[in-house]
């Protein structure tokens, strides 16, 4: 798979870009609504896509190689549903030919979520959100 045909995998709908919370004990990753830095809450891209690394060092780039241990990507995630031999969803954009038919569908976080600077670590609690 060249770059260009492995980053189409991606649907846009940038739960893997919200920040999430572990429960130190269980090992349970929760989501939240709330945004990372880069992440433009409107359309659920990143803005820095290219430079994402310099800016979120920990900001995890996904590869054929480190998608076995990445289970806290989400379940409608094109790269982990392959990845499990499973199909796209119907409403990927590769099935549907538009890049607005994830939030059509109800799979997008755009829109729902706010930016990470407007929320204390404190109150992250108060976020977590099931997608």
């Amino acid at each position: 798979m060249t770059s260009e045909e492995w980053e189409s995998l991606c649907d846009g709908c940038g739960k893997c870009c919200v920040l999430k919370l572990e429960d130190a004990d269980t090992g349970r990753i929760y989501y939240t609504d709330v945004g990372c830095k880069l992440l433009d809450c409107d359309n659920s891209r990143c803005k820095d896509y290219a430079g994402r690394k310099a800016v979120v060092p920990d900001c995890v780039v996904l590869s054929p190689e480190n998608l076995d241990t990445l289970s806290w990507m989400p379940m409608t995630c094109a790269y982990r549903l392959l990845n499990e031999g499973e199909d796209l969803p119907q409403w990927h954009p590769l099935i549907t030919g538009d890049p607005d038919s994830p939030r059509k569908a109800g799979h997008s976080v755009a829109g729902q979520i706010v930016p990470e600077a407007e929320v204390k670590e404190r109150d992250m609690i108060d976020h977590i959100r099931e997608w």
